[in-house]
């Protein structure tokens, strides 16, 4: 095991009656700016339990933040929160929500261009307060220092994070699943189970712990998915599957091993071009991710077939291949296309475009190793056309 120091002080208020509890982590004297996506919290009730416990705070609002938040959104917040003098956000939203805060937290109190933080990846040394409301369980994001924010007029897509961009506290309040359509559902399944994956299939170092509990985790996921696909709510299922997506991405997994992360890079080109779901674009790049790099990966492959998929223990190759076989059957059980082709005609030549962007921006060794050049990130993206 490598050694490591973890840190993560946001505090998680979990259960059923969470939402009561918002007033109480909330400074005193807040002027607070709430942030929301595309609306749906007004449907399903959301907003109006918010408001409710916001009684008696100077709040304004900001909606409108996109599935993949956008710089050009997110700087007229910060432009908000400076004009009005404000000084707590809350986010009420899933990871794209939360993400965007992160940024606007940072950019508030960034001198210059925010876009700079990512594109240059400027070290975040300050940021203002914030907590979060979850209201899609996925990304993990409500209990981590991450965020990757899209520039629409560039076409970037591109992650930061910083030790003060932890939320202060997250509200975690299982009964939300009960709005979710079924297709955020399967992607907040998706985006958890790559989580772990991109900290868990890499190479063996000794970090048997930290194994299991990523194990555990998979288990979880593949266990309730067929509840939370097709049945009525309910609390017990709600509740594992909204905490196993906040410990796919709290640090705990991480800590120790090495770590992998190229379909995510990958991924998000196809968001950034095509505006395929993040999740989504996790499912398309993995498996042939794992094919074009299988010698790497074939040890932590056939662990993960035994010990995740039941595969009865056999010759490495072999178990390794069946566990990539057993990601794309998951994906079918749950519905979830993988292929570039089932979300867009306007494919070719995009394995070229995605291969001339990394050498631009100088990736030229991703993954565990450092050793997913340019030219097999192209060859990953052709196989998932």
């Amino acid at each position: 095991m490598n050694s490591f120091e973890w840190y993560n002080p946001t505090k998680i208020i979990f259960g059923e009656d969470s939402f009561e509890k918002i007033s109480k982590e909330i400074p005193k004297n807040a002027r607070i700016l709430m942030i929301y996506g595309g609306g749906s919290i007004f449907k399903n009730g959301i907003y109006d339990a918010i408001k409710k416990q916001l009684d008696g705070f100077y709040v304004e609002e900001f909606g409108g933040i996109e599935p993949n938040p956008t710089y050009q959104t997110l700087k007229k917040a910060i432009e908000q929160i400076k004009t009005n003098d404000l000084n707590f956000i809350l986010a009420v939203g899933g990871g794209s929500v939360i993400d965007g805060t992160k940024f606007i937290s940072a950019g508030v109190l960034f001198e210059g261009d925010s876009w700079e933080i990512p594109k240059k990846g400027i070290r975040v040394e300050k940021a203002m307060p914030f907590g979060t409301v979850l209201t899609l369980p996925a990304t993990g994001s409500e209990m981590n220092s991450g965020a990757v924010i899209t520039n629409k007029e560039t076409g970037e897509k591109l992650g930061m994070g910083s030790p003060h961009l932890f939320p202060k506290f997250s509200i975690c309040n299982p009964s939300v699943i009960k709005s979710l359509p079924k297709t955020q559902i399967q992607n907040g399944i998706i985006d958890a189970f790559t989580h772990v994956l991109e900290q868990y299939v890499t190479f063996p170092i000794g970090a048997s712990l930290q194994d299991r509990i990523s194990e555990s985790i998979l288990k979880t996921l593949i266990e309730i998915t067929p509840k939370l696909l097709n049945e009525p709510y309910n609390v017990t299922t709600a509740s594992n599957f909204m905490y196993s997506c906040t410990m796919a991405l709290n640090g705990q997994i991480q800590k120790g091993v090495p770590t992998d992360w190229a379909t995510h890079m990958i991924g998000h080109e196809l968001t950034a071009h095509f505006n395929i779901d993040h999740a989504r674009t996790l499912a398309i790049i993995m498996p042939n991710l794992y094919r074009v790099k299988f010698e790497n990966k074939k040890e932590k492959l056939a662990q993960m077939a035994e010990r995740v998929f039941n595969i009865e223990k056999t010759d490495t190759n072999i178990m390794a291949e069946k566990a990539i076989e057993s990601l794309e059957a998951f994906y079918k059980e749950i519905e979830m296309p993988y292929k570039i082709s089932d979300y867009t005609k306007e494919g070719k030549g995009i394995s070229e475009k995605i291969k001339e962007t990394f050498i631009s921006r100088n990736w030229l060794g991703l993954g565990e190793r450092k050793d997913i050049s340019p030219d097999e990130v192209e060859k990953i993206v052709e196989m998932s056309l």
